[in-house]
């Protein structure tokens, strides 16, 4: 597939990404053959040569405030397991939020859970639209296209955008392993999920926690909403799966909850 191969090492051409940055996106699996296409909007950490260190100390560039913790490595797992595509964001959430609105000020927040972002202090105008062109519009342009090619060829997509989250935000333990996300729309295979994962007993399920996907959200809302495709969001928590064993773990028992849904 031509698509896939340009999609693969596409890169935007911009001041802000050097020849030595990495494109803002990557196509793990292109070829699988499952109805389900994985995204990580959060899975990358990296940040454009051009910005330095953003005024974050190295511990910060690790932290759930920067990228989704063990997302990657899950979400590739995960990939093979099912046979399907894996399509993630390269650059932190804290360069620009692919599960943002590019115009929210929180696209690019100046505070994260407490943490100053000097990088993203007094942004102007020029500031904020060199790296939504280089890379929130590309990412979401490739997820597009890449979705266009498979209905185009008659192919069933089922989306799952693929989370972690943080087991302590603002000073409160949340008590889940996992969480399902879903709004309106194509909302079966979510629920069915739901049902899924709760039968293993052995874990703490959240219906809409630790979030409730609502008009925050971007990605799910643009991607699969607004063309009726049936999807699912999935907060793991993080410290499940830091580890190249939890990841596997984990991918193993969405594997097996993500195709039991589909056929309920």
């Amino acid at each position: 597939m031509a698509w896939v191969r340009v999609l693969t090492v596409g890169r935007a051409a911009d001041r802000l990404l050097g020849p030595d940055d990495p494109a803002p996106f990557m196509l793990f699996n292109a070829e699988g053959a499952a109805p389900f296409l994985l995204i990580g909007d959060h899975a990358g950490s990296a940040i454009p040569r051009a910005l330095g260190d953003m005024g974050l100390e190295p511990a910060d560039r690790t932290r759930h405030i920067a990228l989704d913790i063990g997302v990657l490595g899950m979400g590739q797992k995960l990939a093979l397991l099912l046979d399907a595509p894996f399509l993630h964001q390269t650059y932190s959430r804290l360069v620009v939020d692919c599960n943002r609105d590019p115009d929210r000020p929180d696209a690019m927040p100046a505070v994260s859970d407490g943490t100053t972002i000097a990088g993203n202090e007094g942004l102007d105008a020029v500031a904020r639209q060199a790296r939504i062109a280089t890379i929130h519009r590309p990412y979401h342009a490739a997820l597009e296209t890449i979705i266009d090619a498979r209905l185009a060829a008659g192919r069933q997509t089922i989306l799952l955008s693929l989370h972690s989250f943080t087991p302590i935000m603002d000073g409160e333990t949340r008590p889940w392993d996992i969480g399902i996300l879903y709004s309106h729309g194509q909302t079966g295979i979510a629920v069915a999920m739901l049902h899924a994962l709760a039968r293993w007993g052995d874990i703490t399920v959240g219906d809409n926690e630790p979030y409730a996907m609502d008009d925050i959200d971007y990605t799910i809302p643009r991607h699969a909403i607004s063309r009726a495709l049936r999807y699912a969001e999935i907060e793991v928590r993080q410290d499940l799966i830091s580890t190249e064993a939890g990841q596997l773990g984990w991918a193993q028992r969405l594997a097996d909850a993500i195709l039991a849904a589909a056929r309920a």
